[in-house]
């Protein structure tokens, strides 16, 4: 879709001055392959929270103009531009996959291996400097934004959950379900709060609360944003639809 391509081109360019060519092709074959629902959630919640912000305004002239993209709404506020708006959903799109990589390469530990081919060492170690360039991107497209210290704690809480999983038994596989789990839960919480702190306004309980449903439907792991996008655009629409008729005057039927 139109927006995944968008916000996938924005990740890529923000890393594209990456070196060498080895490490370069590492970074790019995991945004090639990966969902953007992180960062296509980003644009979503800002369109959501700008459509309230602007039903609210009961649109008497005090109302927000709706930029687009590719004729799509997406955002609207006078504080941010097409390229900011969409910068910062690619910000959360690279912590994602950073934090994404260094979990799975703690869960198969390449660095205990027997050390069989030196070019498999290497392999393993362009993964590991991949993941390190991909949150430290993000939070350079995030960290002039009120979302800055709410990706710094994502981070740290990711941290924290894998630290804890790692002292789990064999036999506490749902634990440790649940706390891999946690950095898709956190990660659009992310991108709820960069897109409302785009639409200068505070992430609304109903827009976190379709970040869960999310979570609780895909797991550790988005499908493609098409596939995605069914109940987040419902959900959004409820939304809109309940903000639009909290804005009616008392007077109405």
């Amino acid at each position: 879709m139109a927006k995944a391509d968008i916000c996938r081109r924005a990740a890529s360019e923000a890393v594209a001055d990456v070196e060498p060519p080895r490490l370069y092709e590492v970074v790019d074959s995991v945004l090639e392959r990966a969902s953007m629902v992180p960062a296509v959630l980003t644009l979503e919640s800002a369109a959501a929270i700008a459509c309230e912000r602007n039903a609210s305004a009961n649109r008497a002239g005090t109302a927000f103009e709706e930029p687009t993209v590719n004729g799509d709404t997406t955002w609207a506020c006078k504080s941010c531009t097409h390229g900011g708006i969409v910068s910062h959903a690619a910000g959360v799109q690279l912590i994602y996959e950073g934090l994404g990589l260094t979990r799975t390469l703690a869960h198969e530990e390449p660095w205990t291996g027997d050390g069989e081919s030196v070019q498999v060492d290497i392999e393993e170690d362009l993964e590991i400097l991949a993941a390190d360039i991909l949150v430290a991107r993000g939070f350079y497209l995030l960290a002039r934004t009120d979302a800055a210290e709410t990706a710094v704690q994502t981070v740290q809480s990711f941290g924290r959950d894998q630290t804890k999983r790692h002292a789990l038994g064999d036999d506490q596989a749902a634990r440790a379900r649940e706390l891999d789990a946690n950095l898709e839960r956190d990660i659009l919480e992310l991108a709820v709060q960069t897109g409302a702190a785009a639409a200068d306004q505070p992430a609304t309980p109903r827009l976190l609360a379709v970040a869960d449903e999310i979570v609780d439907t895909t797991g550790t792991s988005f499908p493609p944003v098409d596939e995605c996008l069914v109940a987040v655009e419902r959900s959004l629409s409820e939304l809109e639809d309940y903000t639009t008729d909290r804005a009616k005057p008392a007077t109405d039927p």
